[in-house]
């Protein structure tokens, strides 16, 4: 087929050639006259893929020769960082072994599952574990991921900081408070000689002129003893405090108490914080000298030596009427002291009237709680959640009358039904101790914590923290529907591996929390706490606990 190009014009040293070999030749020609017409342009080269290839000798060709070498701070650093490495490694490789002999694993694949039904009917006759222990064990797995402790360095140091600022805070609104207290009341105003000159003022002051009337700045009747200043209130010791209470929103209260040594006396305020941005610092124990209200020091003052973490320090309601009226239902007001600032302690410890050794009584009591505790742990140890949230709710029950306190057969009844073995003799020795001011009754929560025990308060800080988390209402109390919505399964290492979902894992936990719960479809603080005591027993290591805890919740 003859094709007739018009328009174009035919260059003399140019041949017609057919459209099927025309590409080639014509690129050529492109290129030779391009560089005929400009010498100066750059021809590029053709790409050669096969050296594109890495080479050990130019990546030690980058390396400049003139580098100085490293100092011996870095070396030692790196030193450091190499041996906590390999300690950090070698510790989560032991405790891995150790639980791997002790703990049981139970697991349920996809392929194979069994039963609930079936697994209840048998349970009895292989550990003695219930399916709501075997669920509540799975919740032990978050221990077992060795990357979360490694994310968790950094927020925890945000949260060191955020504890140092509101510490301070605190700090300087209780020296605002006294200092300006004192100076509205100083003495010294009353000495003012009350015989002046009146003379020029008119007999009638309300008629005359604003600029003759005698006016002061204030005038009041209040007398001090003695005029507070800066330097006598700089010697105290700060600790943080938290209310032994059931009620949720009471014992998520942040409290920051001050010791001053000056005159033995102490005082306590609450850390508020509304929404993201407003906070306030409110008087929750007036200053003042107070004295033990319960235990063996009824009747004593408190003194320096009475602040150590996990003491308790009881006050008298009614002497505090602005107190919340949830906390003014019982008759004594229990703080638990959950940090000290040891900082300033040495500084005014010679300042301080030294406190009483403890005596005879408190050694043997504490004896006493230790063997019946130590004798219950090994029977707790794999069943704990189910025994202590139902234990809990039973004693709930028990309380007619709402006041947490219960008498001896009722006691004794509910060791006999959660099969919780106790002596004829060491139950007695316990009910002298619980049973202080011989009225027949006692407080069921100090039954609990003195036959079980009690985690130590950095576990505790976060339960309340997961639970704060959970009531941003902080109405005391959680919906299952909430609780869904905040639990992540995710990094549990069952999920990761594929041996369970996400599902199944969120639902047996669901399942075992909702059996401690006396509401249907809501958690109060007490049963929250109750599933994590429970749970803490048969977890040795604090960080293992807090992995548990903090990895679901997000904390």
């Amino acid at each position: 087929m003859d094709l007739d190009v018009k328009g174009v014009a035919a260059s003399p040293s140019t041949q017609t050639l057919p459209f099927s070999g025309r590409k080639k030749p014509v690129q050529q020609r492109w290129i030779k006259s391009c560089a005929m017409e400009d010498p100066c342009l750059p021809v590029v080269p053709q790409l050669d893929l096969g050296s594109l290839v890495d080479s050990d000798d130019e990546e030690q060709d980058r390396i400049p020769e003139n580098l100085p070498a490293p100092t011996d701070k870095y070396k030692l650093k790196h030193q450091q960082y190499k041996t906590e490495t390999k300690g950090g490694y070698k510790q989560y490789s032991q405790r891995n072994a150790e639980k791997a002999k002790s703990s049981v694993t139970y697991q349920q694949t996809p392929r194979n599952k069994t039963d609930d039904k079936c697994v209840q009917g048998t349970e009895g006759i292989t550990d003695g574990l219930t399916t709501l222990d075997r669920k509540a064990l799975l919740q032990q797995g978050y221990a077992d991921n060795p990357h979360i402790l490694q994310r968790r360095t950094g927020k925890s140091d945000a949260d060191v900081v955020a504890a140092e600022k509101k510490k301070q805070m605190v700090a300087e609104q209780v020296m605002i408070d006294h200092l300006s207290r004192a100076v509205i009341s100083d003495p010294e105003q009353n000495f003012t000689s009350e015989k002046q000159e009146i003379s020029h003022i008119l007999p009638d002051s309300k008629l005359a002129p604003i600029r003759f009337r005698k006016r002061t700045l204030h005038e009041t009747k209040i007398r001090t003893q003695s005029t507070l200043t800066e330097n006598i209130l700089s010697h105290k010791v700060q600790f943080d405090g938290r209310i032994i209470s059931r009620n949720g929103r009471d014992a998520c209260r942040e409290l920051v108490g001050f010791f001053f040594t000056h005159d033995q006396s102490l005082t306590i305020y609450e850390y508020r914080q509304f929404g993201k941005n407003r906070t306030n610092v409110l008087p929750f124990i007036q200053k003042s000298v107070y004295c033990h209200q319960r235990g063996r020091r009824k009747g004593k003052q408190y003194q320096l030596g009475d602040l150590y973490v996990g003491a308790n320090l009881t006050f008298l309601s009614s002497d505090h009427p602005r107190l919340p009226e949830s906390v003014k239902e019982n008759t004594v007001l229990t703080l638990r002291i959950t940090n000290v600032d040891w900082r300033a302690l040495p500084s005014v410890k010679t300042d301080s009237v030294e406190h009483d050794d403890v005596t005879n009584e408190e050694a043997n009591d504490r004896m006493i709680f230790k063997a019946i505790q130590d004798m219950l742990k090994e029977q707790l140890r794999k069943r704990g959640v189910r025994i202590l949230t139902g234990l809990g709710k039973y004693l709930q029950q028990l309380d007619k009358e709402g006041n947490g306190l219960l008498d001896k057969a009722d006691f004794k009844q509910a060791l006999q039904l959660f099969r919780l073995e106790v002596s004829e003799n060491d139950f007695e020795s316990l009910w002298l101790i619980l049973n202080s001011s011989d009225d027949g009754r006692a407080d069921y929560g100090e039954f609990k914590r003195a036959i079980i025990g009690e985690m130590n308060e950095y576990r505790k800080s976060f339960v309340r923290k997961a639970f704060m988390k959970l009531d941003f209402n902080k109405t005391g109390s959680v919906s299952i529907i909430d609780i869904r919505k905040c639990y992540c399964a995710k990094m549990h290492p069952q999920v990761i591996s594929g041996h369970s979902t996400e599902e199944e894992i969120k639902a047996s936990f669901l399942e075992t929390l909702n059996n401690a719960c006396s509401k249907s479809g809501e958690v109060s603080y007490g049963e929250f706490e109750d599933y994590y005591e429970g749970l803490s027993i048969g977890i040795v290591d604090d960080e293992d606990f807090v992995s548990v805890l903090c990895t679901p919740w997000g904390i």
